[in-house]
């Protein structure tokens, strides 16, 4: 659709059904909008995989790729970019629009559990990797979702810690590989992380969804919260939150539509939140798409090689020149 088109898609929808696009359905998937045949959004979750409309655990088996920080060690953008493209047949055997993926949280600590899921301690390194992921996903028609913004450097409680950074720190580590999926990569979707960034969370911080990502970036696409990591109605959606994840809704809905008549919340706001959905939507084809959801487990000759050569460049050899004291006489 062109932007005119778009703009009278959302000019044509109630508030009601804006509301509705705002928040999830499901697990993992966006309500429809059978009246003016606006069709749904799937999701499903990565980075090393296409997780697929099941349960947390099993469901239709696809691919596992070697993970963020494998790839990390590769340095090599080209071969991410081949296993942006890979992972974009994963998630249409799915029946799926958009991955949760890339990850480029930082490695900051040892006790992270979730650094495996990163690419790097370098942000120069992720920014060039996540770019690269992003490219060949996207450049299939699936949508890439860089996750999670910001500051989500640690697993120890996670959902209610606050990380206190600095702006220089912030600009110049933590915020630099979600820069460059926005500027080189045109990223179609930011997740916004559990945590709170100074104090705030970031589900409903207004600087860092607004201020910096759209207005100094120029983004373009949607942001959702991670999993039940949305923490408000008025909040969230007035600091820039998109989409509630995962549904049914928790803070939208009727919460919404109320903030809306009562002046908390301006219809303008609700009508430029459900103009970026629709945006996504007509992207990844979502928008007319009206195919029965079907998953399959496709198991490919091309990705299997693809993985294998992907882990033997994550294998990192290192060579002992006199450095440990080792020798042949102390192996027991």
């Amino acid at each position: 659709m062109t932007a005119a088109e778009l703009e009278a898609l959302v000019d044509a929808m109630t508030l009601e059904e804006q509301v509705s696009i705002l928040s999830g359905e499901d697990f993992w998937s966006v309500p429809a909008v059978p009246r003016l045949d606006i069709g749904k959004l799937r999701v499903t979750d990565g980075p090393n995989g296409a997780r697929g409309g099941g349960s947390l655990i099993g469901g239709v088996k696809s691919a596992s790729f070697p993970v963020g920080i494998a790839l990390g060690a590769t340095w090599n953008v080209e071969l991410v970019t081949e296993i942006g493209a890979a992972l974009a047949d994963e998630v249409k055997s799915k029946s799926a629009h958009m991955l949760l993926a890339p990850t480029v949280n930082i490695h900051r600590s040892v006790t992270n559990g979730r650094n495996f899921e990163c690419y790097s301690e370098d942000p120069i390194l992720t920014g060039e990797l996540a770019a690269a992921y992003i490219t060949g996903l996207q450049g299939q028609g699936i949508a890439a979702t860089i996750k999670h913004y910001a500051g989500n450097e640690s697993e120890i409680e996670r959902t209610t810690i606050s990380s206190q950074i600095d702006e220089r720190a912030l600009r110049e580590i933590y915020l630099v590989p979600f820069e460059w999926a926005v500027k080189k990569a045109s990223t179609w979707g930011v997740m916004s992380s559990y945590n709170k960034l100074n104090g705030t969370y970031t589900s409903e911080h207004n600087w860092l969804l607004t201020t910096v990502l759209r207005n100094e970036w120029g983004y373009d696409g949607i942001v959702m919260s991670d999993w039940f990591g949305s923490h408000s109605t008025v909040e969230t959606v007035n600091a820039g939150l998109d989409l509630e994840m995962p549904g049914p809704t928790r803070d939208r809905g009727d919460k919404l539509v109320a903030a809306v008549k009562s002046g908390e919340v301006k219809a303008a706001t609700v009508r430029e939140r459900a103009l970026n959905v629709l945006r996504l939507m007509d992207r990844t084809g979502a928008l007319t798409d009206t195919r029965a959801f079907e998953e399959r487990a496709d198991d490919r000759p091309e990705h299997r090689a693809l993985i294998r050569r992907a882990g033997a460049e994550a294998a990192v050899l290192l060579k002992n020149e006199g450095v440990l004291p080792l020798s042949g006489k102390d192996r027991a």
